[in-house]
């Protein structure tokens, strides 16, 4: 639980005497690669943090193709706002890319905090306000950037995952085709750009 503590310290400024009271809100499992936390049709009930390993978020449209959404290494949270938050049948899957240890945070979890904590309120908006701009970069990332463009994005925004995900999921996430995608790589490495 050491990473959780650690973000709550950084990122919420909670004291650590205050830690171990927060893990109250949140239980700890262990999911095998493959394994789902959330599928479409359920209802999402929690926030996931990774604590260690990854997850990845994705959509499967009416063709039976998947849409990547979103990455979960460590200290990353994943989750379906809408669904947590409306009660909403969900649209996406949460699915272990790797053998991982996730935390439940319960659906009151950052409420709860920010009761228990308001300096925290100022965080918390900033914490959102970058979620917001980080949806609306990847839309429009999406509508009007090159597929290199993305993929140099994507490597900043994940530089630890090039070696854990298989190309085809970064194509997913993309919105390319595997094909597209190792042409652009061949094409960056032209420039000496290194990539792998």
């Amino acid at each position: 639980m050491k990473n959780i503590q650690n973000y709550l310290s950084k990122v919420f400024e909670v004291p650590a005497e205050k830690l171990n009271m927060c893990s109250l809100q949140y239980s700890s499992k262990k999911i095998l690669k493959h394994e789902f936390l959330l599928q479409a049709g359920e209802v999402c009930k929690y926030t996931f943090f990774v604590e260690k390993g990854l997850l990845r978020m994705y959509s499967i449209d009416k063709n039976g193709k998947e849409h990547i959404i979103q990455f979960a290494p460590e200290n990353w949270l994943i989750g379906d706002r809408t669904s947590l938050y409306f009660s909403d049948k969900s649209n996406y899957y949460i699915e272990a890319v790797e053998d991982s240890e996730v935390l439940f945070l319960e659906h009151d979890f950052f409420k709860r905090l920010l009761e228990e904590f308001p300096n925290s309120i100022e965080r918390n908006d900033l914490l959102l306000q970058k979620h917001v701009k980080s949806l609306q970069d990847r839309i429009n990332s999406l509508l009007g950037e090159t597929a290199e463009e993305r993929y140099l994005k994507f490597i900043k925004m994940y530089p630890d995952l090039m070696l854990r995900v298989p190309q085809w999921m970064i194509a997913s996430y993309l919105g390319i085709t595997p094909e597209s995608l190792s042409r652009v790589r061949k094409e960056l490495a032209k420039k000496n750009f290194i990539a792998d």
